[in-house]
């Protein structure tokens, strides 16, 4: 399974540019709501990418501080990709964390379905396969090609990896295979596919939109062009089953400050991308241009359904390249704090099937 594989041992150096994070052990300083004399520590994970813009918009805007309470106390952390936030999670380093979908399936595989639970959606789309024009102009150009992916296991080096095997290519293993998937951070394939190193990478935004603004990439896949009705969950929050057995008041609290935050960005999206990006400087030093921020926004939707049906056929998709052993996902969904916040807010609520 993949758990078990070399490249999650990856998570020690998870933490990007933020001071004085705790990385491991659970840290809270008392149980219960949160309520009363003490104060709890909520670490809460995400990603400096535009398809966490329900974490960033909400951590920079303070939305999440404010529904959360003066007794708790939030620290963010932040991650390249899935499996690193999964180890975290498993090392209890971060309490609750937004992530993609075939981590959080992992997660629940490897703990037999009792370590976390998925509590709300964030985003739908914002993924595509951007490559070098002059190298590859179709499909079948990919053969023999580099692509790049966030990290193994991930829900983009997924889709690559069931992409290709649904295009009748085997991605290398061993030194033979079609294409060579090339799972580095998000960063660095930035600067790999300006350098050539690389041909293409299937990422999620910003950085798609960055290969093609500003180093002439082309986008060859738009993944959302792969799913039933062109929707399917890369972003939602799951949190660990112990710390919301402990703190349940708080666990609800958070979901009040997704919502909250999906509603402020979907209603004030010229102030949302400037939060986003101010969150992203602070995190990464450098900005994102004008033009990439309002291309990636373009490609999301923010949305508190987790979609659970694209995370069923994502898991279908995991275990047919063998990333995954076939896993029973009933359970994995606790949506009642999202559900009983949208009926109160005269919205619909949201199914798990």
């Amino acid at each position: 399974m993949l758990s078990r594989r070399k490249a999650l041992a990856a998570a020690a150096a998870l933490v990007i540019g933020l001071p004085a994070l705790a990385a491991c052990g659970d840290d809270s300083s008392d149980k219960g709501s949160g309520g009363g004399g003490g104060s709890t520590t909520l670490k809460l994970g995400f990603f400096p990418n535009i398809t966490h813009a329900t974490a960033l918009v909400g951590l920079q805007k303070g939305i999440f501080a404010e529904k959360l309470g003066t007794n708790v106390k939030i620290e963010p952390l932040s991650f390249n990709a899935g499996p690193a936030a999964i180890e975290s999670l498993f090392a209890k380093g971060v309490d609750a964390t937004f992530v993609g979908p075939n981590p959080a399936i992992n997660a629940w595989a490897k703990s037999k379905g009792q370590a976390i639970k998925i509590i709300g959606g964030a985003a739908s789309g914002g993924v595509a396969l951007v490559v070098n024009p002059d190298k590859i102009k179709s499909v079948d150009d990919l053969k023999g090609k580099k692509i790049a992916t966030p990290q193994l296991g991930n829900t983009q080096d997924v889709a690559l990896r069931y992409y290709l095997k649904g295009k009748g290519l085997k991605a290398e293993k061993d030194g033979t295979g079609d294409v060579k998937v090339v799972p580095q951070e998000n960063s660095q394939t930035i600067d790999t596919f300006k350098s050539g190193d690389i041909d293409g990478a299937w990422v999620p935004e910003p950085f798609a939109s960055r290969l093609i603004l500003e180093s002439g990439g082309k986008k060859l896949i738009d993944e959302k062009d792969l799913w039933p009705d062109k929707k399917f969950v890369i972003t939602h929050l799951i949190v660990r089953t112990d710390y919301a057995k402990d703190h349940p008041d708080i666990v609800k609290k958070l979901v009040e400050g997704l919502v909250a935050s999906n509603d402020f960005i979907n209603t004030n999206q010229a102030e949302a991308k400037t939060l986003a990006n101010a969150y992203i400087e602070k995190l990464t030093t450098k900005p994102l241009k004008p033009e990439v921020l309002d291309a990636a926004f373009k490609e999301i939707e923010f949305t508190n359904d987790p979609i659970p049906a694209s995370l069923t056929l994502g898991a279908k998709h995991a275990e047919e390249i063998g990333l995954l052993e076939p896993v029973d996902l009933n359970g994995i969904y606790d949506l009642t704090n999202l559900n009983e916040i949208l009926k109160a807010a005269g919205k619909p609520e949201v199914k798990t099937s």
